[in-house]
Formats: C-alpha cells, structure tokens, sequence
C-alpha cells in the first residue's frame, strides 16, 4: 500500500463521520427549508414561502432583536472582562494557578446544572440574591430583567474559558519586548495599549468569534430559565427553530429560521475578518 493510501484510509472514517453527521443533514435541512412538512404527511415543495412568512410575523422583529442584544452584550462582556483578568493572571501573581481552575469550573460545569442553580439563586421567592439585598425581585418573570439576567449567567460561564485563551494568547509575546518598553520608560498602561492588545490581537479575533457565535446559538441556558419569555423577552432564534420544529411541527419554518441564523453568523464573521484586517 502506497503511502497515499495510507493516508486516505486514516482519513476515510473521519471523511464518512462528516458526510453523514455534516454534509447531508446540511443539504437536507436546506432542501427542508422550501417545503411544507408537519413530521406526519407528505413534504409539500412552497418555494420561498417560508421565509417571507417569517419576515412578516410581528414576533420575529423582537426575537431577532432578543437575539443581537443578548449576542453583542454577552460577546462584548465575555471578552472584555476576560482581557483583564488575563493581564493581572500573566503577572504571576500569587495563586494565580487557583484562579485559573475557579475562573474555569464553570465552564466545564454542564450549562444544565449552572441553570437550574441559577434559577434558584434568582428565585423570587427563597431565591439568594433577593435574601441578601432585601429585595423582591421578580428577576427572570420580569420583562425588563430576564435578559440581563441571562447574560450575567452567560458571561459568568464564558469568562474562564476566555481566560485561558488570553493567556495562551500572551504567551506568544516575546517577554524581551516589554523589557525593551520599560528600559525606555514606558508606563504600564502604555505597554498594555500600544504592546500587547495589537500583538493579542488575533486572540482576540479568535475569542470575539467564537463567543459571538456561540452566543448567537444560545438555546439550553433560555430552555431551563425562562422557555423564552416573559412575553417573549427571551426568546431567541435557536430556541424558536426548537419551538416550530417540536412544539408546531413546522419543519419547513425551522429549516428556514436555521438559515436566516446561518446567514447572519456569516455575515458577522465575514464583518469581524474585515475589521481585524483594518
């Protein structure tokens, strides 16, 4: 056997996984998205329907707004605060190894568990917050509080693995470079500004993108806390492709809101890509 064909029979079990877990789901829920199919009768072919249905239903304009609010605001949060911890952790504080695997057991804790806790945490009821401010809150059964709330939990879960990636990031800065700035009497806050951010700077392409798209795709934090509401208020894109595809039995509408979701990731990332070349 030539060393090609080595090759391709290592690679054959991945390629076929990806074919028949990736490839073809991907080409079927396209193909899904221009018919009418309730999981029972027959697939009907409707063209475009779906999606101009979509466009027109008063809910999606809040839904998508849910969304981009709840995406932008955990992205801009989960990366921020995480920068800064990175910063204090890369000067080799004292028991910064302890506050590595603090920072990073949530978020190997499953977003199950972390919800259920919050939910009591937030209770109105016997709920911890509302004991120790001596409030009575109403929290995630507010419309005004259950979006902030689930951020909060959101880069509250996000932060230790961004931590991490900032700090793998900082350790591809030569060290002798800070020592150069400092010989020259460079302040912290000029190192910080004018060193490390443009050499982080493809960590922090890197860390931006992917929390912004898993945000974007937030669905079990909004199932277990508050199934989409008050009124709406939390109701998001992938837990309404979960609600017309389980609960109305639309598969063609939940194709076509998958795509619209699709197309909306690709646009960020294509706007991100053209920033960090800027």
């Amino acid at each position: 056997m030539k060393k090609s064909e080595n090759g391709l029979f290592f690679v054959l079990p991945a390629f076929i996984g990806t074919l028949i877990f990736i490839v073809i789901p991907i080409i079927c829920s396209f193909s899904l998205s221009f018919t009418n199919w309730d999981l029972l009768n027959d697939i009907e072919f409707v063209g475009l329907q779906n999606y101009k249905e979509i466009f027109l239903e008063k809910e999606f304009l809040q839904i998508l707004i849910n969304t981009v609010v709840y995406a932008l605001s955990t992205t801009f949060f989960a990366v921020i605060i995480p920068l800064i911890i990175a910063s204090i952790l890369n000067n080799k504080i004292k028991g910064s190894e302890l506050f590595k695997t603090v920072y990073f057991l949530p978020f190997i804790t499953p977003a199950i568990v972390i919800a259920i806790v919050w939910s009591w945490i937030f209770d109105p009821n016997i709920g911890l917050i509302n004991t120790i401010f001596k409030t009575n809150l109403t929290w995630l059964f507010d419309t005004h509080l259950a979006m902030p709330v689930l951020i909060f939990i959101s880069v509250w879960k996000l932060i230790g693995y961004n931590v991490i990636l900032f700090l793998t990031g900082f350790t591809t800065i030569n060290e002798n470079i800070y020592e150069a700035a400092r010989i020259d009497g460079a302040s912290e806050k000029e190192i910080f500004k004018d060193i490390t951010l443009p050499l982080l700077k493809p960590t922090i392409y890197f860390v931006t993108l992917i929390t912004a798209i898993s945000s974007f795709q937030v669905f079990d934090l909004i199932y277990v806390l508050t199934s989409g509401g008050p009124n709406d208020a939390t109701n998001v894109l992938v837990y309404s492709i979960y609600k017309y595809a389980f609960e109305y039995f639309d598969i063609g509408k939940s194709c076509a809101l998958a795509y619209i979701l699709f197309f909306i990731i690709f646009i960020l990332a294509l706007l991100q890509k053209k920033l960090v070349k800027e």
